[in-house]
């Protein structure tokens, strides 16, 4: 109730303790393409699915490279993640030209969120609408952080933002205890199964609508289209149709007890 009494700016708090534009921008996140990240103890990998304004239009970048060891995927508006990109590049060439080292991924992503927190505390600017998925590698191994508008961020084994992105988390939670051990091929098969569960029922994940980041232990951040990406989902289907013809073999396989007969239930008298 009165809710427009309090979200004319970021600085006006609701009586629920609430700033309703941070809000706002969250729900910019929900509405943008999903995005899938997980990592194992050598790599981290990140997903998007890419969109077409039109049939008429080329499907929009979605993951962006920001150094050897680093990469970006993006959720909610594109023209802000790129202001944020262009910081995250310029940060990093800092690093290499002052230290002679690639940035750590907490120190960029810590700068991120500061730089995002800025905008929800001074009069006259707005949050970013955007969230991003940061995969990294560094001396401390493999990183995957998601930042937020709200200026907040988390380190997480998997994760995914973006519109339907529940379906992704659900197959995560049931299966992120593999993800540690797991083979490069084994976690890119992991997370387009997670990107695919957050399309819609007439669409099918394909190499021209899906993007692939790959970073990890001696080898640097590269994005995987087309050609190259058709490769993993033809190990998916594979993976799939073996699944499916082993369940059903193991269902014809069944025994039968008792042959046509019923038997009758045990009492106690």
């Amino acid at each position: 109730m009165f809710r427009n009494q309090y979200d004319n700016d970021i600085t006006t708090w609701s009586p629920q303790g609430r700033l309703h534009q941070i809000e706002y921008a969250m729900e910019a996140v929900k509405q943008g393409s999903p995005c899938v990240g997980l990592r194992s103890n050598t790599h981290a990998i990140i997903l998007a699915l890419k969109r077409s304004p039109s049939e008429l239009a080329s499907y929009q970048k979605k993951l962006i490279r920001i150094d050897d060891h680093m990469g970006i995927a993006i959720a909610g508006l594109t023209s802000d993640a790129r202001v944020l990109s262009t910081f995250m590049r310029a940060e990093a060439m800092k690093s290499r030209m002052l230290y002679d080292r690639p940035l750590p991924v907490f120190r960029i992503v810590s700068a991120i969120g500061d730089k995002a927190q800025i905008n929800t505390q001074r009069y006259g600017r707005r949050p970013y609408g955007v969230g991003l998925l940061v995969a990294g590698f560094d001396d401390a191994g493999p990183h995957l952080y998601e930042c937020a508008p709200s200026g907040n961020f988390f380190d997480y084994y998997a994760i995914s933002i973006g519109s339907r992105s529940q379906s992704a988390k659900t197959y995560f939670e049931r299966h992120f205890e593999q993800f540690a051990d797991a083979s490069v091929d084994d976690l890119i098969v992991h997370g387009l199964r997670a990107l695919r569960d957050t399309l819609q029922q007439d669409k099918e994940l394909t190499a021209e609508n899906c993007s692939l980041g790959i970073v990890g232990e001696g080898a640097k951040f590269q994005v995987l289209e087309g050609g190259a990406l058709q490769r993993y989902l033809d190990m998916l289907a594979q993976t799939e149709g073996s699944n499916a013809a082993s369940g059903s073999a193991a269902a014809g396989s069944a025994p039968t007890e008792g042959g046509d007969e019923a038997t009758p239930m045990e009492t106690d008298q």
